[in-house]
């Protein structure tokens, strides 16, 4: 059985091994669709188009083809591009024992015994001398960090790595020069031109389609890579709808509190939003009336009910593999969702012709969090945390339905596009 659009998905994901790639398979897809790049640093557009704007790890595209007003309201969708990981120490090389090793360290909420014995490849982006900045990926495995031996271990039912001590990787047995040089000579980079640096080990197992049925998608970074190419798909396959301003904001460093320059709390996606309705002659007043009136899908990957586990999942509340879209509340506001949220991805599921399940966290285990939140308190906008189901969330490796992917996208589809 052929899963078109999950296998698409798995190319994405493959294609897109950090936050800076995710921006770049985003944009020449939207570019390819006759999306313009515009630089925040040039004046903002004054004629209807469709248009995207790149902030290093983060991207917002927007459509104001449709706009009729310069209060209209907005829908978006968004979602984050990062995902945990293990990345470079700023001083990494190191030679215990004779070998070549570099030291890492977790971003975010890795689930970090699930990355080793894996084959690692390298990705991220170098800073230059002359202001360039250049993203490099080797997709080979030049990285592995080694368990520790069942015969050495003092807990043989195996525990979380120590983070300072246990995941530095081995990169060869013979070293001669540093990581970094040796990273820069494959990217034909002057070693010495190198000024900066954010590069991160990935999976180099290719994503693919498993299952007798291949009908389970198995990869790194579906959250939240999954709803990175659902929102894209979403936005080139949204219909305009009249005095409506569609968006696609997808935010960098979610994983670690959006509290960057490019993160949801930033004023990244209040700044684009504010310069779009002055651009099209509005005025102060008219971005708060449109805001007033906007509407926000924050969409993130959904806990689906652990088939070995559903002791750890509210007994009321079971998400299944392959059962459509979830729509996510918690009333610690750990998701942003409301009433009037709720019933706004409601009718864009009943819209898409699409099943809507329904995700609360136990009360008695701690919940993670979105955008969302953060978003919604930073924009005013009204929110409502969504995601497609998947297990393993934050191991290196990932699983969801096939048929979950076409589900989520058409969602956020009719979410873009909302009928009376």
């Amino acid at each position: 059985m052929v899963h078109a659009p999950a296998a698409e998905l798995c190319s994405f994901v493959d294609a897109s091994p950090t936050p800076f790639h995710v921006c770049a398979t985003v944009l020449a897809e939207l570019e390819g669709a006759g999306y313009r790049q515009i630089d925040e640093r040039d004046p903002w557009p004054t004629e209807p188009g469709r248009y995207v704007v790149v902030r290093g790890g983060s991207l917002i595209a927007f459509s104001t083809v449709a706009s009729t007003s310069p209060a209209d309201p907005f829908r978006v969708v968004g979602g984050h591009t990062d995902s945990p990981n293990l990345r470079l120490k700023q001083h990494h090389d190191r030679r215990p024992e004779g070998l070549g090793v570099v030291a890492l360290e977790p971003y975010g909420g890795a689930w970090t015994h699930s990355w080793m014995d894996r084959d690692l490849g390298v990705a991220g982006r170098l800073a230059l001398r002359d202001g360039r900045v250049e993203l490099v990926r080797v997709d080979e495995p030049v990285l592995r960090v080694p368990q520790l031996a069942i015969h050495l271990s003092d807990d043989r039912k195996g525990v979380q790595p120590d983070p300072q001590r246990h995941l530095d990787a081995l990169w060869t047995v013979s070293p001669q020069g540093g990581f970094l040089s040796w990273l820069a000579g494959q990217a034909g980079i002057d070693a010495d031109e190198v000024l900066g640096f954010d590069l991160m080990a990935h999976d180099v197992t290719p994503s693919r389609l498993v299952g007798a049925r291949q009908d389970l998608v198995s990869a790194p970074r579906l959250d939240n890579q999954g709803t990175c190419f659902a929102g894209t798909r979403a936005l080139l396959g949204a219909p305009d709808v009249e005095g409506v301003r569609q968006v696609l904001a997808l935010f960098d460093h979610e994983e670690v509190g959006s509290t960057s320059e490019r993160g949801a709390f930033s004023d990244f996606l209040t700044g684009v939003l504010e310069r779009i309705v002055l651009a099209a002659g509005g005025t102060r007043d008219d971005v708060h009336r449109a805001i007033a009136g906007s509407v926000c899908a924050s969409g993130d990957m959904a806990h689906a009910t652990h088939p070995n586990r559903p002791e750890r999942h509210e007994p009321l509340h079971h998400v299944e593999l392959g059962g459509g879209p979830v729509l996510k509340v918690n009333q610690n506001l750990r998701y942003a969702t409301d009433a009037v949220g709720s019933a706004a991805f409601a009718r864009a599921c009943e819209q898409a012709g699409v099943p809507l399940q329904r995700y609360v966290h136990r009360a008695d285990l701690p919940c993670g969090s979105t955008i969302g939140p953060l978003s919604a308190s930073r924009t005013g906008m009204t929110t409502v945390d969504v995601g497609a189901a998947q297990l393993a969330m934050h191991s290196v490796r990932e699983t969801m339905a096939a048929a979950d992917v076409p589900l989520y996208a058409a969602a956020l589809s009719a979410f873009l596009a909302p009928q009376d």
